[in-house]
């Protein structure tokens, strides 16, 4: 479901970007090997990387019951809700730097526009792969802005220097295995026997 909705957000993006300028290329990457010897294909072009994880916490009581038609209840676990921390990164350098500033900008004003994403069916042919989540697929980006010393230590830990950069929180993809754990008949009525005085 992870791979799933950033293939999600780089095609909507794509098809935004490239109603500008054709040439833009977006790549789901790992930015920490921006400065390593295999890293060619990683320049001039706008990178997107995982680089956190987060429950979400407010989430985490679902109950674990599904009622399906019939007089049969099934428990499942309730899935799990997640936040990915998504690091954009526009690496274009020397003359290139304005075109950065400009795709960065470009960006911000996309998913400004257009902060919820869910999956539609021109999107399900194949370029997701066979997800079986991938109806409920939903999600929103906001913004999250970073202090000088939380970006010092976010580029210290990848590895590199810093470049021109946007970092999102994509709230809520739900992630299930969607395993029956039991399954029960409902309780229809209850009897007893104790007596009224």
């Amino acid at each position: 479901m992870i791979a799933s909705a950033l293939q999600l957000l780089i095609h909507e993006l794509e098809q935004f970007l490239k109603r500008q300028d054709d040439s833009v290329e977006i790549r789901l990457d790992n930015i920490a090997l921006l400065e390593t010897s295999g890293s060619n294909s990683l320049t001039d072009s706008i990178i997107i990387s995982l680089v956190n994880i987060e429950e979400e916490s407010t989430k985490k009581n679902h109950p674990a019951l599904k009622r399906p038609f019939g007089n049969t209840a099934i428990y499942e676990n309730p899935p799990v809700f997640l936040n990915l921390y998504i690091l954009l990164t526009c690496n274009y350098s020397g003359d290139k730097y304005v075109d950065a500033l400009r795709r960065l900008s470009s960006i911000i004003k996309f998913l400004q526009r257009n902060p919820s994403f869910s999956n539609t069916s021109s999107l399900t042919g194949g370029m997701v792969g066979a997800d079986p989540d991938l109806p409920d697929l939903r999600f929103t980006m906001e913004l999250y802005t970073l202090t000088f010393e939380q970006i010092n230590h976010l580029w210290g830990s990848l590895g590199g220097r810093q470049i021109p950069f946007v970092l999102y929180k994509l709230r809520l993809v739900s992630i299930s295995d969607h395993v029956t754990v039991r399954e029960t008949p409902l309780i229809e009525e209850i009897e007893t026997s104790l007596n009224p005085k």
